[in-house]
């Protein structure tokens, strides 16, 4: 996978700083998309992909109640998943996160009850009996799921998209910059903390102050949480008044290139950004080349904010 220099680089000559900018941008973003490419064909990244293809999509109705049972979870699945699948146990003494999981069994062609159901209605249907009926969803049950954080084993495969590095008043220095690109900005403890996994997230300040609000989740790694931060900003300059779910994908890509592009010029080392990025494989890297002006237009803001601040 492509590497990120150690050290910081610097525009100063005035009257060329524009070009040259734009120049080693569109470089840093080749090297990117070639690290996304590496990343993904990598033994690290396949075997974090087939752990991920074992968990199921759960619907909006059921992705609220885990959140609402357990907000910090991240990854859940039946017991019986646990342990023939991932051949690990639930703790004992956890207590279960409730869904609603789908009946499926033979349904009548008519009514679409199930056998005992159908025998109980008014539906007039014998053209053929249950036996040759096709299956088919009939209801919903409760069932009991477990949050690996509940689960004893091994840990899973994760990739490491964190940045390295010297990070220096880098953090200091981004947090004074939150009034003049117009962002409310709050570094949240760990116990504090309640957006589950996330490092950080962009969201409306308040239904009267629709300013953007950018939340980071505090941790000792100082140039991880610049660079999380720098990937918030880049959402609020970029994104915040965007609705179109469609595009979230897109979205990711350009506010991990930004962070990519602005960490590397403060000299950080974010080559985890090809993982964070190949993490997103319904989508091609490619589209971080295809949005370069968005994007380096953005890293050219932000690192004149920094600059300033310096």
């Amino acid at each position: 996978m492509a590497t990120t220099s150690d050290s910081s680089v610097s525009f100063d000559q005035t009257d060329t700083r524009s070009d040259e900018m734009n120049s080693t941008i569109e470089q840093w973003i080749d090297e990117l998309v070639v690290g996304v490419d590496d990343a993904q064909a990598s033994e690290e990244f396949q075997e974090w992909l087939d752990v991920q293809s074992r968990f199921h999509d759960y619907s909006y109705r059921n992705t609220l109640l885990i959140k609402r049972q357990c907000p910090e979870a991240t990854r859940v699945a039946g017991y019986r998943t646990w342990q023939e699948e991932f051949d690990r146990h639930v703790t004992e003494g956890e207590s279960a996160i409730w869904i609603w999981a789908p009946i499926i069994t033979k349904q009548c062609p008519e009514c679409e009850n199930s056998p005992s159901y159908h025998e109980d209605s008014d539906c007039e249907y014998d053209a053929t009996p249950p036996e040759e009926w096709s299956e088919g969803l009939v209801g919903f049950k409760p069932a009991p799921v477990f949050d690996v954080s509940q689960i004893e084993g091994e840990p899973l495969p994760d990739l490491d998209t964190k940045a390295t590095g010297d990070a220096g008043d880098l953090v200091s220095r981004l947090i004074a910059a939150a009034d003049e690109l117009g962002v409310t900005v709050r570094i949240v403890s760990e116990e504090e903390w309640t957006h589950g996994e996330a490092k950080g997230i962009c969201e409306q300040l308040s239904l009267v102050d629709v300013q953007p609000l950018v939340e980071v989740r505090d941790r000792e790694n100082e140039a991880d949480l610049a660079r999380t931060l720098i990937h918030e900003y880049a959402h609020a300059l970029l994104h915040f008044d965007v609705d179109d779910d469609t595009e979230r994908t897109k979205r990711e890509v350009e506010a991990e290139a930004v962070a990519y592009v602005v960490g590397r010029y403060c000299g950080l080392d974010t080559s985890g950004s090809a993982f964070y990025l190949a993490a997103w494989e319904s989508d091609d890297p490619e589209v971080a080349r295809d949005r370069l002006d968005r994007i380096s237009t953005t890293a050219e803001e932000l690192i004149d904010v920094i600059e300033d601040g310096a």
